[in-house]
């Protein structure tokens, strides 16, 4: 049964940015320090990268299984136990014995990281509908800070302490947040009486009745899975060609941060001038990247001038990507804002299936063909998000949907 919605309290979107951004973070540790764990465990890159990609996978699974919830429950109390169990995580993943182990490990933290997702549908309940695209963007630039810092963190932690050092603060600061949420959040009752049974039904209703969500989940996906492959193997092109290590690559994230402040300005051009728009400016922007990272590493010039044009490329590739997920948010919400949390539960579920698959394949990747076969492979992704988007609906109002009502999905 439909019950009349609760007004959303209100909440400062920044600090919203900010719980994504210690959330989300959770997942990126690892990137960097793929090579030092190789060393600690005495296994090559081919296995390493097993951790970022089972990170992701189970970022993927808490996206299926838990993010529902905020459609279900209170989501202050919800956050608060999640951001607890991944605190709890993150300290079993530092003490890890073997590899195998620290795979397991990450798969469960990176499910329970999935908070974020939690957190980001309360953005748009916050502004009216014409200012969603530009609530989405404020609070993904803290979730886009944190994917791209958490990799300068990490690196530059590992290079004073070591790499399991890394988790241990990082468990630190996420038990620090679970009181900082009960101070500052309201309570966020959901908006219908649902049980968690119906909304996990709901789920594949949505994905058969919404075409304008399969065909974001499916562009965000492929973009994610580009995005990935330069990610997870950039510390071992600077290993392999210059002999730099978690600390560099950890340095990248910090050029890309710069990238990721595009956020609040790709919501205000979704306002203005529709998403579609945006993912096919995000798009090139996309494919100009990984052109320009690829030719750099052939050319034949001094490491600094290598550094520089590596920084370029991550500062180009971080706006393209991030222009495509904000625009690809901002349309998802718009259709149904009752079962926002749903919605971003299809689509993120997609969007992160597709991060560790791209994390997989770059991997091996790098591991048959080395730089020449991860950016091949980033090109051919974003050539069929491209096509996704081609043949992609074509109505001028789709960024002004009218949402169908709760009761209409249940019945479907």
């Amino acid at each position: 049964m439909t019950k009349k919605p609760n007004p959303t309290p209100k909440a400062p979107l920044p600090f919203l940015g900010l719980a994504c951004a210690v959330g989300v973070s959770t997942m990126y540790y690892n990137q960097p320090l793929l090579e030092e764990i190789g060393r600690t465990y005495h296994t090559d890159a081919g296995h390493t990268g097993f951790v970022a990609t089972a990170t992701q996978v189970g970022y993927a699974l808490g996206l299926l299984f838990f993010v529902p919830l905020g459609d279900v429950v209170e989501r202050r109390g919800l956050m608060m136990k999640l951001y607890a169990a991944v605190a709890i995580g993150l300290v079993l993943v530092s003490v890890a014995p073997s590899l195998g182990w620290l795979i397991v490990g990450s798969l469960v933290t990176g499910a329970l990281a999935s908070v974020t997702h939690v957190v980001l549908p309360i953005a748009p309940d916050l502004v009216s509908h014409e200012q969603r695209g530009r609530a989405i963007g404020t609070v993904m630039t803290g979730l886009l800070l944190g994917i791209l810092l958490a990799r300068t963190f990490a690196g530059w932690v590992s290079h004073l302490s070591g790499w399991r050092s890394v988790f241990v603060v990082a468990a630190v600061m996420n038990a620090v947040f679970v009181p900082l949420l009960w101070k500052v959040m309201p309570q966020l009752p959901p908006k219908q009486s649902l049980s968690y049974g119906d909304a996990m039904r709901s789920l594949w209703t949505l994905y058969k009745s919404q075409p304008l969500l399969r065909e974001s989940g499916q562009v965000g996906a492929l973009v994610f899975a580009s995005f990935s492959c330069f990610w997870t193997t950039l510390v071992f092109m600077l290993e392999s060609h210059y002999q730099l290590g978690a600390g560099v690559a950890g340095l990248f994230g910090l050029v890309g941060a710069a990238g990721a402040l595009v956020a609040p300005l790709a919501g205000r051009l979704s306002d203005r001038h529709g998403s579609r728009w945006v993912i096919t400016v995000g798009g090139a922007l996309l494919t100009f990247s990984y052109a320009w990272l690829w030719i750099s590493e052939k050319a034949h010039v001094a490491t600094i001038w290598h550094m520089v044009a590596l920084a370029f490329g991550v500062i180009v590739l971080d706006v393209g990507a991030q222009m495509c997920q904000v625009a690809n948010q901002t349309r998802i919400f718009g259709l149904m804002p009752s079962a926002r949390g749903r919605l971003n539960t299809v689509y993120m579920t997609m969007y992160f299936t597709g991060a560790a698959a791209g994390s997989a394949l770059a991997t091996r990747a790098w591991a048959g063909w080395q730089w020449n076969g991860v950016c091949a492979l980033a090109l051919v992704l974003i050539g069929l998000a491209g096509l996704r988007h081609a043949f992609g609906r074509r109505n001028p109002d789709e960024d002004h949907c009218h949402p169908c009502p709760e009761d209409e999905l249940m019945e479907a």
